[in-house]
């Protein structure tokens, strides 16, 4: 009878982990499963060591690297991309043009999901007149869409790189304040912020140190989905001609440069189109990792 307990209870001694895994270890070992979070990770990774390596590995100077006597020349192993109207190598223009663009990104999304957060995180927690008056105001920014909404903030305050930061900047803050208003929503209702409310403490606190961390979770995949969108449409204005000017290397300028000789050399679009794909599919694939990572309804 004590050999079978000694037994049973071996078994159970092996079955019970010797450490608990962590949210963060058991989230990152979901997300390294997933194929889109791999790809994803992996696609994000090399573009930003391109970013980051360019300016050491291959240094560039937009004002100086043109020859007009190479101007269009095809694909070759002299310049693998081609060359644009204006001699410079495309390869060269589109490794630099990995930094602005992900300075874009980077910097859309920091600035916009702070304030978005801050003012989802007010709107959710005080609820009433706090709620109607920041809401009201995300239902505004909302109610254009938000190309015209971004044309029109460059168009007043003119074409340049922190400009186009600015404008698709104020056009995303809405998504994330409509995204962390309807999280704070539920979590401000859980027993732990009725325990905290009946002991005192106060609503800095609470917001900061207990819903917010709580929260944090579809935030980040908001955020990372948000790279990606903050690219396109910063591609978008330098197409337009109202995002980054030239001389300096933009992948929506390039291609808006590009169209006069579409039909006579399609490799000047093609190629920062390409790269403008690759960079927010990567994003977009690693945050539908993120999120499936993230769930805590797949946490085992």
């Amino acid at each position: 009878m004590s050999t079978t307990a000694n037994a049973q209870a071996a078994t159970l001694t092996e079955a019970i982990p010797t450490h608990s895994r962590s949210l963060m270890s058991d989230a990152w070992r979901r997300l390294l499963s997933s194929w889109n979070g791999r790809v994803g990770l992996v696609m994000i990774t090399i573009t930003i060591l391109i970013g980051v390596l360019a300016p050491v590995v291959w240094p560039y100077d937009p004002y100086t690297d043109s020859n007009l006597a190479e101007s269009r020349m095809s694909p070759s192993l002299q310049h693998p991309f081609g060359t644009d109207r204006l001699g410079r190598d495309m390869l060269r223009r589109i490794v630099h043009g990995t930094r602005v663009s992900l300075l874009i990104g980077f910097v859309v999304v920091f600035a916009s999901g702070a304030v978005g957060i801050l003012l989802g995180l007010f709107a959710g927690y005080f609820g009433r007149a706090v709620d109607s008056v920041i809401m009201r105001l995300m239902d505004i920014l909302l109610a254009f869409p938000a190309i015209l909404l971004a044309i029109a903030i460059v168009a007043v305050r003119g074409p340049s790189l922190e400009n186009t930061m600015l404008a698709v900047g104020i056009v995303s803050v809405p998504g994330y304040a409509r995204v962390v208003r309807s999280i704070v929503l539920s979590v401000r209702e859980r027993d732990y912020i009725d325990a905290a409310r009946m002991i005192g403490v106060s609503h800095s606190r609470i917001m900061f140190v207990h819903i917010l961390p709580n929260s944090l979770s579809p935030i980040i995949v908001q955020m990372t989905l948000g790279v990606g969108s903050a690219i396109l449409f910063a591609a978008a204005l330098g197409f337009l001609g109202l995002g980054v000017q030239p001389p300096i290397p933009e992948w929506g300028a390039m291609i808006s440069d590009a169209i006069p000789f579409l039909r006579q050399s399609p490799y000047l679009v093609f190629f920062p189109g390409m790269a403008i794909m690759l960079t927010v599919l990567g994003f977009n694939l690693l945050g539908d990792g993120l999120r499936d990572a993230l769930d805590p309804q797949l946490r085992q």
